[in-house]
């Protein structure tokens, strides 16, 4: 099923601010709710909260992402905040001033009237009140509470990061890798023995090195570390190949190198220069010599359903020039679509997981407007480059199309 999603980056509006960054297309039904400004109809502010910890006012400079970091300890969180907070129905777009329930034990709170003006408040622009900055109006194609509505959902699936790769510097440092299985201990010698049929000698067979070379979930492992370099029981790690350097398909120039993830491996127990290990999640044959790095849980982003952007709205075929674009595909795949999983060259400075592209090519007629293919939504994000997932396509999709923020 084919889903059109809008993605998480969370950009708190400024009131009477007019440079829009993360999402260029806020919402435009801005209403007066007691002393701010916002776009939904938030709940009022509990009195006597049971735990002060357990509701947040919002200030300018809060995402909910930072919250979550803050106050449950993980930003990839930020969905229990969200869920707990139904009235923000775009999680792009928080207000100074409106309140969010961080936790169960919060005192009942009561929804404002839907006419948008808490009772004993002023209507902008009356003495005594500050009135903002004019709201511009909506650009085409723009965002509106009531079109953000709806529950997240996820945005791929865990095997679309736990199994997908990234591209890396072309010389990687892994701390371990497998050095053998228990198959190896399997394989039956035939060097000292002649094997006759009647007086016809067929030969002599030598060693074999392992009598599977495509290990699986359940195959027991060997590691290249222990006790002294610091592995401990329980220890979990994903394993990685290294494979092809990337080209990059706009720039013609090698980039970095792509490292295919093939599962991952739990530690049974230690010795002091070895360890004995458990694939516990295969996405490919895992083979010894692959390396290990510590396995880091990364929940798959949510997001809410929008419509994609109107193919009679492009972006400026200016502003794409620069723009980030698609860069590998797994398998050397060239014809892409929904679904299929890409890399994109945006790293950790300029994206989270959650952000979502409209996918474009340039006109191949001079002067035309650039062409809508599709969007993507980010799921894992690195150094340099991101992992990404299609969520719809127009027309087959290519490396080097262009990706300009939702």
């Amino acid at each position: 099923m084919r889903v059109r999603l809008h993605g998480f980056v969370l950009a708190t509006l400024m009131v009477g601010a007019t440079a829009l960054t993360a999402a260029d297309r806020p919402p435009q039904d801005l209403h007066l709710v007691g002393d701010h400004w916002t776009a939904w109809n938030p709940p009022a502010t509990p009195a006597a909260p049971a735990d002060a910890q357990q509701v947040h006012v919002v200030v300018k400079g809060d995402t909910l992402w930072a919250l979550a970091a803050k106050y449950l300890g993980n930003p990839y969180l930020w969905p229990q905040i969200w869920e707990k907070n139904q009235y923000v129905l775009d999680a792009h777009w928080i207000y100074p001033g409106d309140p969010l329930v961080l936790g169960l034990n919060v005192a009942p709170v009561e929804n404002l009237a839907q006419s948008g003006t808490a009772p004993g408040t002023s209507a902008p622009g009356e003495p005594g009140t500050a009135a903002p900055a004019p709201v511009p109006p909506p650009p085409p194609g723009a965002i509106t509470a009531g079109q953000a509505a709806g529950s997240p959902v996820p945005l791929g699936a865990e095997s679309d990061i736990y199994c997908s790769g990234y591209i890396g510097d072309l010389d990687e440092q892994f701390p371990y890798s497998i050095v053998g299985s228990e198959y190896d201990s399997q394989v039956f010698d035939l060097s000292n023995y002649d094997v006759r049929v009647g007086k016809q000698i067929q030969g002599r067979y030598g060693a074999a090195t392992t009598v599977k070379f495509g290990l699986a979930s359940g195959d027991v492992i060997y590691v290249d570390g222990g006790k002294a370099r610091g592995l401990s029981a329980g220890s979990q790690f994903t394993v990685v190949v290294a494979q092809q350097p990337v080209v990059h398909p706009l720039r013609r120039e090698v980039v970095g190198r792509f490292y295919r993830y093939l599962g991952r491996v739990r530690i049974l127990s230690v010795q002091e220069n070895t360890a004995i290990a458990e694939i516990i999640q295969a996405c490919d044959p895992i083979v010894v010599g692959a390396f290990l790095t510590p396995f880091q849980p990364e929940p798959v982003p949510l997001g809410r359903s929008t419509a994609m952007r109107p193919v009679n709205y492009p972006a400026a075929a200016e502003k794409l020039e620069s723009a980030p674009s698609i860069v590998y595909a797994r398998d050397d795949v060239l014809a892409l679509g929904a679904d299929h999983v890409v890399h994109i060259d945006v790293g950790e400075a300029e994206v989270t997981p959650g952000d979502m592209y409209t996918i474009y090519r340039q006109n191949v007629r001079p002067g035309m407007p650039p062409v809508i293919l599709g969007e993507l939504a980010v799921l894992s994000v690195h150094k340099h480059f991101s992992v990404a997932k299609i969520l719809e396509s127009r027309y087959l999709i290519r490396l080097g199309d262009r990706l300009d923020p939702k």
